[in-house]
């Protein structure tokens, strides 16, 4: 007659739970690890396709623009002016208190676009409220944005916003209509250094690598404390 199993000894039975959770916890860590590198692959893909844009002639204003392609864009601008945000920068006579200039674009077809032509002092705002004759704007297309818990109150009295919301900026400005979108000017900087136009079309970030190594780096860690911890407990 054999004699029955011998139970697993409680020292070995309390690893149990222990272990589960740590193999639990490895393959969450190790699962976000690679999510994190797909991602990686994914933004290095889109941020090649704005580099491209950005390398390439401009194109028409098409109909459903997006924010990471290079647009141009033919018009007038209206005698219409006003400022959004507040951003000192240093000028040649010092620091200076400004903000993004905006006015109106009336393009050859479809209903006038709100364009932010870059920073300039707040003392340089009226130099620019004449009509323009026919100009040509590059640049990219930024939608609306909503204001946060901390964003200060829109001063429509005096032309100046801190939310970029074209139909209620443009409702300020005495616009019956307006493109749902703003377009941010691009180019060198002006002679006379003001309005500052962007540089380069807009890059989201690309983190996804370090977030990679930190869930990998987690999980190389979680495997050492639980190898350290076993040893000391195994013959327990």
């Amino acid at each position: 007659m054999t004699a029955p199993a011998s139970p697993m000894p409680k020292s070995r039975s309390r690893l149990l739970i222990p272990t589960l959770s740590a193999a639990v916890m490895l393959a969450l860590l190790v699962a976000l690890g690679v999510w994190q590198m797909r991602r990686l692959a994914w933004k290095e893909g889109i941020l090649a396709a704005i580099a491209s844009a950005e390398a390439a002639a401009p194109v028409p204003l098409p109909a459903a623009p997006t924010p990471f392609e290079k647009i141009v864009v033919h018009g007038r601008y209206l005698p219409v002016i006003a400022l959004y945000g507040a951003e000192v920068r240093e000028t040649m006579h010092g620091p200076a208190m400004g903000g993004q200039l905006l006015q109106v674009l009336v393009p050859e077809a479809g209903p006038p676009i709100l364009v932010a032509r870059g920073w300039v002092p707040d003392g340089a705002l009226a130099a620019f409220a004449e009509a323009a004759p026919k100009v040509v704007v590059t640049g990219f297309i930024r939608s609306p944005v909503r204001p946060g818990w901390f964003t200060p109150r829109d001063d429509p009295g005096r032309l100046r916003f801190y939310t970029l919301d074209p139909a209620r900026i443009g409702a300020a400005l005495g616009l019956k209509s307006v493109a749902p979108f703003t377009l941010m000017a691009m180019g060198p900087l002006p002679q006379g250094g003001v309005p500052a136009p962007a540089e380069s079309l807009p890059r989201p970030p690309n983190n996804h690598l370090s977030y990679a190594l930190t869930w990998f780096g987690l999980a190389i860690v979680l495997v050492v404390i639980y190898g350290l911890w076993l040893r000391r407990n195994w013959r327990r």
